[in-house]
């Protein structure tokens, strides 16, 4: 099999900026993850949807406010391809997700969700922008997921 040398760059280059992402997830409380979406970005949860760069900053905003929690968003698998355009791309890839509310060292469980993730990307000015992300869950179980809707 041939090696795509354009497309294994890409990949490198999308996974680089995944694992950025959800470093500041998990250990920023997200402060900087609205910055990786466009200002038309659609976020696709497994419960709710956010629409713009806006709706994912106060997400990850009540997110921080609710209190302690710790978090681990595991890639595996990661895959990109580019689009129809060469500054489109297309990425797939399966998350797990490790959570609970409470502050380290807390007690070991499986993760609370594994998701079959797609995302969208488009190359802009500032560097390649999330346009679309999507969970698609395969498991849950245990903590749910912190989600405003499901949170009382």
């Amino acid at each position: 099999m041939r090696i795509d040398e354009d497309r294994l760059k890409l990949t490198q280059v999308l996974h680089a900026l995944l694992i950025d992402y959800w470093h500041d997830v998990d250990r920023n409380w997200g402060r900087n993850a609205p910055d990786y979406y466009t200002e038309d970005a659609k976020f696709v949860g497994s419960a709710t949807t956010y629409e713009g760069r806006e709706k994912i900053r106060a997400f990850y905003a009540w997110r921080e406010n609710r209190g302690d929690r710790t978090v681990v968003h595991s890639v595996q698998n990661f895959k990109a391809f580019f689009g129809d355009a060469p500054d489109t791309a297309t990425c797939n890839w399966f998350m797990m997700l490790y959570a609970a509310d409470g502050k380290p060292v807390l007690p070991t469980h499986p993760p609370i969700q594994i998701a079959y993730m797609t995302d969208h990307l488009v190359f802009t000015k500032a560097g390649w922008k999330v346009t679309y992300r999507k969970f698609d869950p395969l498991f849950e179980g245990g903590t749910p997921p912190t989600n405003p809707v499901l949170d009382k």
